[in-house]
């Protein structure tokens, strides 16, 4: 059989496919990372060219519990499906939903001063009741369904209410607790509470089972596929109205949010 030397080093070549996966995890227009953007994307990153892996770039302090676990399942599925591992690798911070998308891939790699962890769910606001009677105003609100008010920010708020929100929020944790330990079968450590939503840093997270090692992807990836190894990465398309300043007020929103999650973890 003829044998082309050319043609043979580029067979022994082998190709990973980047995606990278910044900041809040929510829906609609606002959000960095959904389902609903990111999808095309993934399924480009998955079954364009033949990669050898998927490497996942992550950079979020979380957001939306479904659409982190529409996005891990996603992952986990395309995976499966083309049979292409994933490698997730974290910046800043993996933490909260940006942990729920990492521990989807097969391993998860990060910096010396990366943050992981944050395995809670949290739900706050304000109470503003005091405000309205201050200034003499008066609140409408009705309703059909006595629960239907539940919690609003103008009324004093209820016991019964409460109770019923952290069941809510309880029952979303279990959720979240059930997944990092299917993800993350038999690396865990058993030694530590791991889902009281606290946060470390790498080498302790790896110490937990949290992730698998210490190392930026470039380096990882080489050693592991070859020093020839290819990059092609995929990027979400901006829409139209992204791309010529029209949601201007609405990015300027998002921004304040995503900053304001980062800086509770000191970012």
């Amino acid at each position: 059989m003829l044998r082309i030397p050319f043609l043979n080093k580029l067979n022994r070549r082998k190709t990973v496919s980047v995606v990278r996966l910044n900041g809040l995890i929510s829906s609609g227009a606002r959000g960095g990372i959904s389902d609903s953007v990111i999808a095309p994307t993934l399924e480009k990153a998955f079954r364009k060219g033949n990669p050898s892996a998927v490497a996942f770039i992550i950079n979020s302090p979380g957001g939306s519990p479904v659409q982190s676990s529409l996005v891990g399942d996603r992952i986990k599925r395309l995976s499966e499906e083309t049979e292409v591992p994933t490698i997730a690798f974290v910046e800043d911070v993996a933490a909260s939903g940006g942990y729920w998308i990492a521990s989807a891939a097969d391993e998860i790699y990060a910096d010396h001063a990366s943050i992981i962890g944050s395995i809670g769910v949290i739900s706050s606001g304000f109470g503003l009741q005091e405000l309205l009677s201050r200034y003499g105003i008066e609140r409408r609100v009705y309703t059909a369904g006595k629960s239907k008010s539940m919690l609003d920010p103008f009324k004093k708020e209820k016991a019964e209410d409460v109770k019923r929100l952290k069941d809510i929020l309880s029952q979303l944790h279990e959720v979240f607790i059930s997944h990092v330990n299917g993800a993350r079968d038999g690396k865990l450590s058993t030694d530590h509470d791991l889902f009281t939503g606290e946060i470390w840093l790498a080498a302790r997270a790896k110490e937990l089972g949290l992730i698998d090692g210490i190392g930026h992807f470039v380096p990882v990836l080489k050693e592991r596929f070859g020093e020839k190894t290819r990059f092609k990465e995929y990027s979400q398309k901006k829409s139209l109205s992204q791309r010529f300043g029209v949601s201007i007020a609405n990015d300027a929103i998002s921004l304040v949010e995503e900053r304001a999650e980062f800086a509770k973890y000191g970012l």
